[in-house]
C-alpha cells in the first residue's frame, strides 16, 4: 500500500502530541483591553495566569464597565490560544505524511 506503516504513523502522532502538550505549556500569551486598562495573560491551555487592572480603572466607580474590559481580555487572550494552537497543529498534522492531509 505505498509504505504506509499504521504502527509508524501511531508513533509519530503520539511524539507530536507529546510536542504540543509542552508546547500548550510553554505558550504564553498577552491580551489587552480598554487601551491598556486591563491586561490578561494565559496559557497554552487557556489557565489565566495573570490580569492586571490599571487603579485609575477602580477609582472611576465604573464597576460594569471594569467588568466588561476584564470579560473582554480574557477572551481575545482565549482567542488568541486558539489561534497559536491551531497554527501549531496545523503544522504538526502536515508533517504526519498522511495522504490527503
Amino acid at each position: 500500500m505505498g509504505g504506509f506503516n499504521l504502527q509508524e504513523l501511531m508513533s509519530k502522532a503520539k511524539s507530536q502530541y507529546e510536542d504540543l502538550q509542552k508546547k500548550m505549556q510553554a505558550t504564553v500569551v498577552e491580551a489587552t483591553s480598554g487601551g491598556g486598562t486591563v491586561t490578561a495573560k494565559m496559557d497554552g491551555r487557556k489557565q489565566l495566569l495573570s490580569l492586571r487592572i490599571d487603579p485609575e480603572a477602580v477609582k472611576s466607580g465604573d464597576v460594569e464597565m471594569l467588568q466588561d474590559l476584564v470579560l473582554a481580555a480574557v477572551n481575545e487572550a482565549a482567542r488568541k490560544v486558539d489561534s497559536q494552537m491551531q497554527s501549531t497543529v496545523g503544522g504538526m498534522l502536515g508533517g504526519l505524511g498522511i495522504p490527503g492531509l
